[in-house]
């Protein structure tokens, strides 16, 4: 690695990264910029700008990403109904590749080096970062101090900040949560503790964006949602930014104990990672834009983006959201929503989310057709005849020739 002379740190003036600006500027001698996006994390980031001077730190960006982050990442993902492994919504995953854009673009502005992140060498993150880093900039150098130093442990690190003098208030009184915690707009996710046996039940007091199913409100919720393209673009008549959006979902999922998940995920790297995930607005969207398809989209179109979505899922999770075949992917689903618009009834009760009713002016849906009542010649039930025989032929030909199809 040639030497370095400025380095751009995801910065989230915690602990971890204060003392990896320290650690970056004795080991490397290297200028530190730090980076700070508020993409909908629930805490306050414009303190991290204190914490960057106290260390001496003299470029510092905190970008407001919130709208960015929904619009041109969990909107598009939705729109091809992600999911991984069956369960996932991809909160963490979908964040990092607007962060690693972001680090490049600021590396670029400043004439940096390099890039480094907080990402432990056993996550998933340093690969999202790191491959989303080398699709946007093939020459830039990555730092990763967790696969560099020894400060293995909490203790550790709280040594080393005595030793060199880092101004962190992690040594007051306050009780330290006992979870590893990620937060964005889309989610927050849980890790450690006693989530690292499978076996144990999450404690109710971990969770910090809903309400327990059975506190929920004993009356069911009803709200409608409107899509234009795909996209959520209207709650209950009033229409809002993408951002604004979710923030809104996700109180109303809150309150109705919905978006809670408790599963076992495969790491890109190879180990197996329990997990607790709360996606409350997530969960709604979901739920409210597979109603909007069911009746805008063509029977093998939507076959065939249930089929492409967990390629789709693990390119995300797997951090190639900068990849030429997620693009393709993209395009091709972004193709199959110009008639996804129309608007979504939905009940939210006790942690479901039903759908309760739909419509929209792209509607494939023929009540003439469709009804169990007279339909005055629009469907021909005689032709299903000659459709089922067709259809058949090639297993009554097997069976005539003596194939055993039991």
């Amino acid at each position: 690695m040639s030497k370095i002379e400025k380095v751009v740190l995801a910065y989230s003036g915690g602990l971890d990264t204060s003392v990896i600006v320290r650690w970056l500027q004795e080991t490397y001698g290297c200028e530190v910029v730090t980076f700070t996006a508020d993409i909908g994390q629930g805490e306050e980031v414009e303190p991290a700008r204190a914490k960057a001077e106290a260390l001496g730190v003299k470029e510092i960006y905190i970008d407001d990403l919130r709208e960015e982050y929904v619009r041109d990442f969990v909107f598009p993902m939705f729109r091809a109904n992600t999911i991984y492994e069956g369960e996932y919504l991809l909160g963490t995953s979908i964040a990092r590749p607007l962060i690693a854009k972001r680090l490049i673009e600021i590396a670029n502005e400043t004439g940096a080096d390099a890039i480094a992140h907080g990402a432990t060498g056993k996550g998933n993150d340093q690969v999202r970062f790191e491959l989303g880093a080398y699709a946007l900039k093939p020459g830039i150098q990555v730092i990763a101090p967790w696969r560099e130093w020894d400060l293995t442990s909490r203790e550790k690190l709280m040594k080393y900040c005595e030793q060199h003098n880092i101004p962190v208030d992690f040594s007051s009184g306050k009780k330290k949560s006992p979870y590893s915690m990620d937060a964005n707009l889309l989610h927050i996710s849980y890790e450690g503790g006693i989530l690292e046996d499978p076996w144990a039940e999450a404690e109710e007091d971990m969770w910090r964006w809903s309400v327990s199913p059975e506190a929920a409100p004993d009356q069911p919720t009803y709200i409608t949602l409107e899509f234009e393209n795909g996209d959520p673009v209207a709650l209950d008549g009033e229409r809002l930014s993408p951002a604004t959006m979710l923030e809104r979902l996700n109180k109303l999922g809150g309150a109705n104990g919905i978006g809670r998940l408790d599963i076992v995920e495969n790491r890109y790297v190879g180990m197996k990672s329990r997990g607790c995930y709360e996606t409350p607005g997530g969960t709604i969207l979901l739920k409210a834009h597979r109603a909007i398809e069911s009746i805008t989209l063509d029977r093998e179109v939507a076959h065939m983006k249930d089929e492409l979505m967990p390629r789709y899922a693990k390119l995300i999770y797997n951090g190639y959201w900068w990849s030429p075949e997620r693009r393709m992917l993209q395009a091709a689903i972004d193709e199959s929503q110009q008639v996804v618009n129309g608007e979504v009834r939905l009940k939210l009760y006790k942690g479901s989310v039903s759908a309760v009713g739909r419509r929209s002016p792209d509607s494939l849906f023929d009540e003439r057709i469709a009804t169990f009542e007279d339909d005055a010649g629009a469907y021909d039930q005689k032709d299903a005849e000659g459709f089922i025989k067709l259809n058949a032929l090639r297993m009554r030909i097997a069976a005539g020739k003596g194939r055993k199809l039991m």
